[in-house]
């Protein structure tokens, strides 16, 4: 009769394209997030995503060393991943709270997000403390093996086994509910994007949206692995689409770092003291012009009369200000409106007509930006204000 580890021993080796492609994901999964704990570890927003990552990378590495045999030789460690999959949802849903409500994630009251993962983890322990036979006879339930079981000690008990039995289902479980919630918290920045556009980033929005997307078609995917594969056979397909995922995160992370903009890489900010465009000029032009006040006023018209690029033009008031050009002019706007709200000579005017007159479109365009940097409304502005002077 063979020993536990000759049977160990006899676990066949497999590399091929799917093991090859699982691979790469892990390691980059692992250096995006390495990165982001480096470099941005005061940005809960990103914590969150490199945290989801980290568990997925996790994760797929469990499967990686499975599919390919080489867990015989960390066999202790065999399917001790399982809650990190319970945490997947749930970071991934804290990155998109953070995101979208830029609020805060507390323990306090956040707490039940933990109660799945953490009471999986407890309740399953006594699989991660037990006899190596116990981890081999799971892994050729995993990855049928023409293999014998191994002979597990008469003490030994299989408390965890009516947990440990439906966790597909409750990974099936997490990922709809906290798809769900991701959901309803794109419903409602969807919401407010038509309530007052001007306070919603496009960008955002359409980042967590798709995000959303993908959160659902993964569920449908893994639904479709668990009913199609009996065992854990069929989880390499995940693992590979775990590394689409993972790449697709750091191509949008590495597009929205401003890497190529701000680094020793670029010299774009180094040729703008030499370009002879000066931040004093275009400053000179739009309030000595009233340039500000036009309603067509535009990036692309500004850049002509000042005989410069878009770019450069954009460049050099974000160097500046820290704003973009809708900003810069908005703001000087909203100032002069300030001004023009109190001025007599102005008084027979509407609110709304003062808003035309220093350069906004429309009614709503006027509330938002003038909202935006005052924090309140031009008539709870004016109306404090005569308020004061009546005093």
């Amino acid at each position: 009769m063979e020993t536990l580890q000759q049977l160990i021993d006899r676990i066949p080796v497999r590399h091929n394209l799917a093991s090859h492609i699982m691979l790469l994901g892990i390691m980059q999964g692992f250096f995006l997030c390495l990165m982001v704990f480096l470099r941005a570890r005061k940005n809960r927003i990103l914590i969150f995503l490199a945290l989801s990552v980290l568990f997925q990378s996790l994760v797929t590495l469990d499967i990686y060393l499975c599919y390919t045999g080489l867990m015989k030789y960390t066999l202790s460690f065999n399917d001790s991943t399982e809650p990190f999959v319970l945490c997947i949802a749930p970071t991934f849903y804290f990155f998109l709270f953070c995101l979208l409500q830029r609020e805060k994630v507390n323990l306090k009251k956040h707490w039940w997000h933990l109660v799945l993962p953490v009471g999986y983890a407890l309740l399953v322990t006594p699989y991660f403390v037990a006899p190596l036979s116990v981890k081999f006879n799971a892994y050729l339930g995993a990855y049928p093996l023409e293999l014998p079981f191994a002979k597990v000690p008469d003490s030994f008990r299989y408390s965890y086994s009516w947990i440990k039995g439906p966790f597909d289902w409750l990974v099936l479980t997490s990922f709809l509910g906290y798809g769900l919630l991701s959901f309803k918290l794109v419903w409602s920045e969807w919401r407010r994007k038509k309530i007052v556009p001007n306070h919603v980033k496009t960008g955002k929005y359409l980042f967590s949206r798709n995000s959303v997307v993908i959160l659902f078609l993964v569920f449908v995917f893994v639904f479709f692995v668990f009913y199609r594969f009996d065992n854990d056979s069929g989880d390499h397909y995940i693992g590979m689409v775990q590394t689409f995922i993972t790449f697709s995160i750091t191509y949008i992370i590495l597009g929205e770092s401003r890497f190529f903009e701000k680094s020793w890489i670029a010299d774009k900010y180094e040729t703008l003291t030499s370009s002879g465009l000066q931040f004093e000029a275009i400053d000179s032009l739009v309030n000595e012009k009233r340039y500000f006040e036009s309603p067509t006023a535009s990036l692309k018209d500004l850049a002509n009369q000042l005989q410069t690029s878009t770019n450069q033009l954009s460049k050099t008031i974000n160097l500046h200000t820290g704003s973009n050009f809708n900003d810069y002019i908005n703001q000087k706007r909203v100032s002069e409106a300030k001004t023009r709200l109190l001025n007599v000579n102005f008084a027979h005017l509407t609110v709304e007509a003062i808003g035309n007159s220093v350069g906004f479109n429309s009614k709503s365009a006027f509330y938002a930006a003038f909202k935006k940097y005052t924090n309140t409304s031009p008539s709870a502005f004016l109306k404090e204000n005569k308020d004061l002077t009546s005093s």
